[in-house]
């Protein structure tokens, strides 16, 4: 019996996975990551590095991708409260182009599930939060890209945000269009 409920996305292969959490008085265990269980609901990966990252409210990171070391991700939110996007960049995909978002935090303890050939973004909603997630490649500076995080034809619709912060990296990115990804 898994102690994860594994809900696919209205995308083909990204999934929005529900670890169940045991709680009591003292506080909460849960399992975040079980090789058989995620095999055995078709999410075969061999994951060989795990990142993590705070970021304050405001902040948004994305949306990035590597060109020709793609990584599947499993990320969630350790503390605090992200909106996580993942965008189709699959060339043979019915939903190329498209996105899917959900909140992740803390709270929630949500994880999301993106297979390779996606580029990722997340938007911090709460004053703070850190964020960690496995990648099934190890991470190649030199092979680093990304589409523009207010890319008008994806159109994703980010959660309300006073002041945006952006990298200077992240600022010079470009639109799908400009840039022809597909994987």
């Amino acid at each position: 019996m898994s102690n994860f409920n594994f809900c696919e996305t209205e995308i083909k292969g990204v999934y929005i996975i529900e670890p169940k959490v045991f709680g009591d008085s003292r506080g909460y265990f849960m399992e975040t990551y079980v090789k058989r269980a995620f095999d055995e609901a078709g999410l075969c990966y061999n994951f060989v590095q795990d990142n993590q990252s705070s970021s304050s409210k405001g902040v948004l990171r994305g949306l990035h991708l590597q060109k020709t070391h793609p990584q599947a991700k499993l990320v969630r939110v350790l503390s605090g409260e992200v909106f996580d996007v993942a965008v189709d960049l699959r060339g043979d995909s019915e939903t190329y182009g498209k996105w899917v978002g959900v909140l992740l935090s803390g709270e929630n303890k949500k994880q999301l599930m993106i297979p390779r050939g996606f580029a990722h973004g997340f938007a911090v909603v709460s004053d703070y939060a850190e964020f960690a997630y496995k990648c099934d490649d190890f991470y190649h500076p030199e092979d680093e890209g990304g589409i523009i995080w207010n890319d008008p034809d994806i159109a994703i619709k980010w959660p309300e945000l006073d002041n945006i912060k952006l990298s200077e990296k992240d600022k010079k990115l470009k639109k799908l269009c400009e840039t022809q990804i597909k994987f």
